[in-house]
């Protein structure tokens, strides 16, 4: 009898193994069907021209994306110089004033900021910027982003400080240091690993956001680098041209595509790593 009670229990156990390999699995069956199909599908249309050409008019073969990733870097450029200062500051606050009735209210607002759907930023910022200034820009698509990267940004700061040891700043307000040469000569360096992976996941998080786009840049044919005009960027080329009924403008909606997912890949990919070093460091 304890020799079939064992046999079932290394049974169930063995059973319940699989079970978790292949529950495993079946997660990341979606993610591979998404970048083979992908791939497949916009590998071919890659290559040189594609990546400094402008897209071609209607019934003109060839083209390709130069707007776009203009267009793509300078809105994500803008948005990161508007939200990572502000993310970060917010950030230390939080961590130096963790009981502080205004630190509550302030976290509680991040958390609230961090679940707004982006379309709804789009339509805020739609009526703060685009139509005060009287037209769409590539500075409007940035202030939009910039709001989506803010929680991202500060919960990642908040959260890495906070690991700390208190030793390190004691030691250093110890050996006269003011405050603020504390904060940025000691206690920032150390956790710029976990701050800096925060800011590569808030850039992933926003580099294929469509809907404040459409709100906000509007899209632009032509290549333009005047933030105060309208823009084209990755993922309104992508919506755009994926729906429309000629299958030259689907080639390059699969290629951008394809770059689009890989840009994304590698932030999280980069984050991954930095968070590793981080905690093997600590």
């Amino acid at each position: 009898m304890e020799i079939r009670s064992v046999k079932y229990r290394l049974g169930k156990s063995y059973g319940f193994q699989a079970l978790v390999y292949i529950l495993a699995f079946a997660c990341v069956i979606p993610l591979l069907a998404i970048l083979f199909y992908i791939i497949k599908a916009g590998v071919t249309k890659i290559n040189w021209h594609f990546l400094v050409n402008v897209p071609k008019p209607v019934g003109e073969t060839g083209g390709g994306i130069a707007n776009a990733l203009l267009g793509s870097i300078l809105i994500i450029i803008v948005a990161a110089i508007i939200a990572i200062p502000i993310g970060i500051m917010a950030g230390i606050y939080l961590a130096e004033n963790r009981k502080g009735r205004l630190a509550y209210w302030c976290r509680l607002s991040t958390d609230i900021l961090q679940g707004v759907p982006s379309i709804v930023i789009g339509i805020v910022a739609y009526f703060w910027l685009v139509k005060p200034l009287g037209g769409f820009s590539g500075f409007s698509g940035s202030v939009a982003l910039a709001i989506m990267m803010l929680p991202i940004v500060v919960r990642s700061t908040e959260e890495t400080l906070k690991l700390l040891p208190d030793s390190l700043k004691e030691a250093a307000l110890a050996l006269g240091m003011p405050f603020h040469r504390v904060i940025f000569k000691v206690i920032v360096p150390v956790g710029f690993s976990g701050i800096l992976s925060g800011v590569m996941l808030s850039i992933a998080r926003i580099t294929g956001e469509t809907a404040p786009l459409l709100f906000t840049a509007f899209g632009n044919p032509y290549l333009s680098y005047k933030m105060t005009k309208p823009m084209q960027s990755l993922p309104l080329l992508i919506f755009n041209y994926a729906t429309s009924p000629y299958n030259d403008w689907h080639d390059l909606a699969w290629g951008a595509s394809l770059i689009l997912l890989v840009w994304v890949l590698f932030l999280n990919i980069f984050t991954k790593i930095i968070t590793r070093k981080w905690k093997v460091q600590l």
